[in-house]
């Protein structure tokens, strides 16, 4: 075993490797960027190393100052995490050259399955099932829509290098071919450098299972699948093994084909064959399709872990050192259900827009496991994932895990950013996939009812109140009158409207708040106070801000009543950085003339290209920003002259 490794990556991946690393005694050495500096995974390290810059290229794709760090360190191996240089051929040819071992498979096993239609190729060779499709070199428009015309449509047309939705449109009919082939390839070639697409028959009612297997370069297992059917654009959202509806005959069929593709390749290390399935009629063992092959880690990871009871980093530590694969197939089975949801700092309102921000509190329901690479006070950056932690819950059973779900995520606290925790709580709440009704159609079907932002009620208010006047600690007597109670008042603000509350301390033990028309009455019970009769939930301040967690998050500022009234409600002519980013293109010039609509600059953030339009007719008086500026959130990027200048 080793006594050293480097882990390649931040966040909460390079958290949770040194957690099973240092439990098998192994030492971890970091790397960290600027920003990252002072993060949970260098905090959690025995050595770390500075290797660049904030932007990824300038540090965590640095593949030969990473080999350089675990060299200095006396490290003998590289783990990767995901992302970043995890799936890079290149890095593991050069990790290898340094002397070092690769905490992964090898780079032809990457090769082989980096392009989908070469994969796609393989498999076939390998008898494993694949989507009907075209994936060949002749890449003419005339030749890629004469092979959709034979397959049928719809089709989906895909870029065949990198993923997550990049590159990839659905044409029902011939008539929308040609457009979405142009489309699809301007997007890959801005992606991937490489505009090649395969075309496929759509999978009508879609579901994503995929199968974890485990490899020591001669023969694999599998430790079972997962289903990742529930996603936004492509993005998985909420994971769950084993598959609901999952029949041991189709079981036994998947797991066999992902055993044969990763053997066909000699793979070493933990990987994830991704299946197709199509469940429009039940799941059936000639129904799931080869897609793709991830040669790494998942993020989803964890609920196979649970449902196997197998540390996958323990195994991936132990086959890389030269050891045989722990268990046999035969040896492992399933025990309950398991979930995982994906919590991320994100603007769910606008369009599930990335967000920032500095966690002014944090904490997870203690019965859920929570992999999290962020701690309260650490600051969600600009120049990463927004995730802030996978909530993963266990059960025996799947309705009881799926109920463990919707308490961990009612349970989860955090202040000091907007999430998509009420989100992921109406989804976790849905009808249908508490049924087990799930495909890759369902969010988009149900985006309206799942997006309903939470109802802030009369005693959160109170609540919100209470810690914001100060009158919520165990003196409580602030503003008592022995002879007649005094009327005292605070102004808050929240779901975009100030609302000023009015309160009466009637002792330590008992106040009333007067909300609009409504009257709550708050009473101490036992050291706890019950707010219009029902207990109160926990509550976070942070300079004028209050978070009571109910309803997943609810948010208030304390609004002074005066600066209030004479606040400046702005002229709309502005348009500013929506969060801390990147200026990557500015499109605005001095005296255009603009339509509301048209794209003004784009803001890259978070891994995204955001495109900040003109909210309105108008001419440009000022351009403030050039494209290569790194500005904070509000900076003022272009100002249209006022609508009633001459």
């Amino acid at each position: 075993m080793f006594d050293t490794i480097l882990i390649a990556n931040r966040g909460e991946i390079a958290c949770r490797v040194m957690e099973t690393a240092q439990a098998m005694g192994v030492r971890c050495v970091a790397v960290y960027s600027d920003v990252d500096a002072s993060a949970k995974h260098v905090a959690m390290a025995d050595v770390a190393v500075h290797i660049g810059g904030n932007a990824p290229a300038d540090s965590y794709l640095r593949g030969d100052v990473i080999i350089q760090a675990a060299l200095d360190t006396g490290a003998q191996a590289i783990h990767p995490g995901y992302g970043f240089l995890s799936e890079n051929p290149d890095f593991v040819d050069a990790v290898a050259a340094a002397g070092l071992v690769f905490i992964g498979p090898s780079a032809d096993a990457i090769r082989a399955m980096g392009l989908k239609d070469a994969a796609k190729a393989l498999m076939v060779e390998a008898g494993v099932p694949v989507v009907p499709g075209y994936h060949g070199k002749d890449q003419t428009d005339d030749h890629l829509a004469a092979e959709a015309d034979k397959m049928g449509y719809p089709v989906l047309i895909k870029a065949v290098a990198g993923g997550g939705g990049k590159g990839m449109r659905m044409v029902e009919a011939a008539a929308g071919f040609a457009d979405a082939l142009a489309s699809a390839r301007a997007e890959a070639a801005a992606a991937f450098g490489n505009a090649d697409v395969l075309v496929e028959k759509f999978v009508s009612q879609p579901r994503h299972i995929e199968v974890q297997v485990f490899g020591d370069g001669t023969r694999a297992v599998h430790l079972f699948e997962r289903d990742c059917s529930l996603q936004r654009r492509h993005q998985k959202v909420i994971e769950e093994a084993p598959a609901p509806g999952m029949t041991p005959q189709m079981r036994d069929a998947m797991g066999a084909a992902a055993v044969k593709a990763a053997e066909a390749i000699g793979y070493k290390g933990a990987g994830t064959v991704e299946f197709i399935v199509d469940g429009s009629d039940g799941l059936r063992a000639d129904g799931f399709f080869f897609m793709e092959m991830n040669t790494r880690l998942q993020v989803e990871h964890p609920v196979t872990e649970a449902i196997t009871g197998v540390d996958l980093v323990e195994w991936q530590l132990r086959v890389a050192a030269g050891e045989d694969l722990p268990k046999a197939q035969e040896e492992l089975s399933i025990e309950g259900h398991s979930f995982e949801a994906r919590l991320y700092a994100e603007d769910v309102p606008k369009g599930f827009l990335p967000a920032t921000g500095t966690l002014t509190h944090l904490a997870f329901d203690p019965a859920a496991r929570a992999d999290s690479g962020v701690r309260s006070g650490d600051t969600i950056s600009p120049f990463y994932d927004p995730m802030i932690a996978k909530v993963i819950v266990h059960g025996p059973t799947r309705d009881v895990a799926l109920a463990r779900l919707r308490q961990a995520l009612a349970r989860c606290e955090v202040a000091g950013t907007v999430t998509n925790l009420a989100f992921l709580g109406a989804l976790a709440g849905h009808g249908g996939f508490r049924k087990g009704e799930v495909d890759t159609g369902l969010i988009a079907r149900d985006i309206d009812a799942l997006t309903q932002p939470p109802q802030v009620e009369p005693r959160h208010a109170a609540l919100a109140g209470m810690a914001a006047a100060g009158v919520l600690d165990a003196g409580g007597l602030s503003g008592f009158s022995l002879w007649d109670p005094l009327l005292q008042q605070v102004a808050l603000a929240w779901d975009g409207q100030a609302h000023l509350l009015k309160y009466e301390v009637l002792g330590a033990d008992a106040q009333r708040w007067h909300v609009g028309e409504k009257v709550v009455e708050a009473q101490r019970i036992g050291g706890q106070w019950q707010i219009g009769g029902q207990l109160a939930p926990q509550v976070a301040v942070a300079g004028d801000t209050v978070t009571v967690f109910d309803g997943y998050g609810l948010v208030f500022e304390l609004v002074d009543p005066l600066l209030q009234a004479a606040g400046a409600q702005g002229d709309g002519n502005l348009v500013e950085a929506p969060m801390p980013g990147l200026v990557r293109d500015v499109f605005a010039s001095v005296g255009q003339q603009v339509s509301a609509g048209d794209r003004l600059a784009v803001l890259e953030a978070m891994k995204m290209e955001h495109a900040l339009l003109a909210a309105r007719d108008g001419v440009v008086a000022e351009v403030l920003a050039v494209a290569g500026d790194q500005v904070e959130a509000g900076a003022a990027l272009v100002r249209l002259e006022p609508e009633d200048a001459a």
